[in-house]
């Protein structure tokens, strides 16, 4: 017998090898992820397997914020009560929830899904940058937050949005750095967060500050 025989029946190498494509999902994790469905009753896997397909044949980016939703516009952008003048620009979806649960942000938001990152081939075109700026353009805002990741990719998010949104005469913010340099928005803790929000400041601001700590 050429070769050596398999140890794992050809199904569960499939739903290994699918498990560890995801992210952040290493060889033995999915191991354990594949043996817990075969393990699992049939409904728990058919219920698995209906979310996962309903996830691509039900969702879609709201037309206003891109922010993932079942219904176009989303249940943010259709809510009266919210700030309509205020749209508060995250890297994720899931950054929209962190924001949310510090509980004191009223306003929309507006999802870049992703940060402008040259090195790994993230240019302007590939984040939903065009969608924000003909947003602002069309009026009706009067401040934009820029919450985008304590990170080299989120900073330049920043400035780069700071260029293209300056002309149109709205106010630009960014939240205070209460996060830590490095972290990002979807893992700060509410109080952070809340903090960071209620003390932001105008971007003008923020860069003479670190002009003038730099020459120090």
């Amino acid at each position: 017998m050429n070769g050596r025989p398999l140890v794992t029946a050809p199904p569960v190498a499939r739903l290994i090898e699918a498990f560890h494509r995801l992210p952040g999902i290493g060889p033995k994790s999915a191991q354990r992820l594949a043996y817990h469905v075969l393990r699992a009753p049939r409904a728990e896997a058919e219920a698995l397997a209906i979310a996962l397909v309903d996830v691509k044949d039900r969702v879609r980016l709201c037309g206003r914020c891109q922010n993932v939703t079942e219904q176009d516009p989303c249940d943010l952008c259709s809510d009266g009560a919210r700030d309509q003048g205020l749209i508060c620009v995250v890297e994720e979806p899931l950054d929209t929830l962190a924001v949310e649960r510090a509980g004191v942000y009223t306003g929309l938001y507006h999802v870049l899904h992703g940060a402008l990152s040259p090195m790994d081939g993230v240019g302007p075109d590939k984040i939903k940058i065009r969608e924000l700026v003909e947003r602002v353009s069309h009026g009706g805002v009067r401040e934009v937050i820029l919450a985008t990741n304590a990170t080299m990719e989120g900073d330049a998010t920043a400035s780069y949005l700071v260029r293209l949104l300056q002309p149109s005469g709205v106010a630009i913010t960014r939240i205070a750095r209460g996060l830590p340099v490095g972290a990002d928005v979807e893992y700060a803790d509410e109080v952070t967060l809340g903090r960071a929000l209620r003390q932001r400041v105008p971007v003008e601001t923020e860069e003479r500050a670190a002009v003038e700590g730099g020459e120090r």
